[in-house]
């Protein structure tokens, strides 16, 4: 989740001049009265006074960074409070836009941490701010579709509402023996949310037309169904071919398939970040979305900049996918749709 893969994305979109076909706007920080509208109290007070000093006092008690979930996968550092606080402001004023109707679009490539609890860290997220980004567009809107193209599964948004029907939630993720371990086909919500959670469980492998084909029907009846007034799109790159973590094929235009095709409904969007874990291919990836986004078709040679030996040897925008098997068969993507 090292912010340098967003620095890399914005060189790269200012370099393709896509900045001048937008507003730029820097939100304001989150503050701990936001973040507790989802985060629990004494989560909030932890996050904002922990720091890697604090590891090292004797008079400190180790019991919080276990209780909290802090520790191997989501690790203390210098300005952790300062990062989520950035974070989630992104994804709060991104909504404000949508709400005010200041845009059709917004986006925040520094969110989409769609793993934080209410009352602990998970994945590397510790501040939730897809939630938060929800919550405030509930205020203006009475239904929010939300979907996550991550490789892992979003069980942070879902678990958050699971019993509402005002939010469904939709993620394409990787099944069985992986990270979070969640997302079974049969987690439909319950209570009031019953048949508004939605979950495809996926295959290693999964390359470009299989993704298409099953999401984009998925997609077609939810928006047909549930008709939402506003959509959040989770784009986490890690689903890109070749990621350190992932385990999907796709190449940087199949996975911007998605965001095209929800933009075609011509419904307020908004798009965030989320994992990835080979920097270049994440900037690449974003930067293209940028430009779908804002409705160009840019060049897949990549322009002169700051980072361009980085993309060695393509230099080019498109990530293609690798020699690897699609585990995902006909019949296996049709028990899904």
């Amino acid at each position: 989740m090292k912010p340098h893969r967003i620095r890399i994305a914005h060189n790269l979109v200012c370099h393709y001049y896509l900045h001048k076909k937008m507003d730029i706007t820097r939100p304001l920080p989150a503050s701990a009265e936001h973040i507790g509208w989802f985060h629990s109290p004494d989560y909030v007070d932890f996050l904002s006074s922990v720091s890697p000093e604090t590891l090292y006092d004797q008079t400190y008690d180790a019991r919080h960074l276990k209780r909290f979930n802090v520790g191997s996968d989501c690790p203390v550092f210098d300005g952790l409070f300062n990062f989520c606080q950035a974070s989630a402001g992104g994804s709060l004023g991104a909504a404000v836009k949508l709400n005010r109707q200041d845009a059709d679009i917004a986006i925040n490539w520094a969110g989409g941490l769609h793993h934080a609890k209410k009352s602990a860290a998970s994945g590397f997220c510790y501040v939730n701010d897809i939630v938060l980004g929800i919550l405030e567009l509930l205020k203006v809107h009475k239904r929010v579709l939300y979907v996550d193209i991550d490789v892992h599964h979003g069980d942070g948004v879902e678990e958050a509402f699971y019993t509402t029907d005002r939010v469904m939630t939709v993620s394409f993720h990787k099944f069985g023996d992986f990270f979070p371990g969640t997302g079974y086909i049969e987690d439909i919500g319950i209570g009031t949310g019953k048949y508004y959670a939605l979950n495809a469980p996926l295959n290693d492998g999964i390359d470009d037309e299989s993704f298409r084909r099953l999401f984009r029907p998925v997609i077609q009846k939810v928006m047909e169904v549930y008709q939402p007034d506003v959509v959040v799109l989770q784009c986490g790159a890690d689903s890109l071919a070749g990621d350190r973590l992932g385990c999907f094929n796709l190449s940087v235009h199949g996975h911007a398939d998605c965001l095209r095709f929800l933009r075609s409904f011509n419904v307020p969007l908004m798009i965030l970040g989320g994992g990835g874990y080979t920097i270049k291919n994440v900037a690449r990836c974003w930067c293209y979305e940028t430009a779908i986004a804002v409705g160009i078709e840019p060049e897949n040679k990549l322009p002169d900049n700051e980072y361009y030996e980085y993309f060695a040897p393509e230099y080019t925008l498109n990530v293609e996918p690798i020699p690897m098997e699609n585990k995902n068969s006909p019949r296996d993507l049709e028990k899904i749709r």
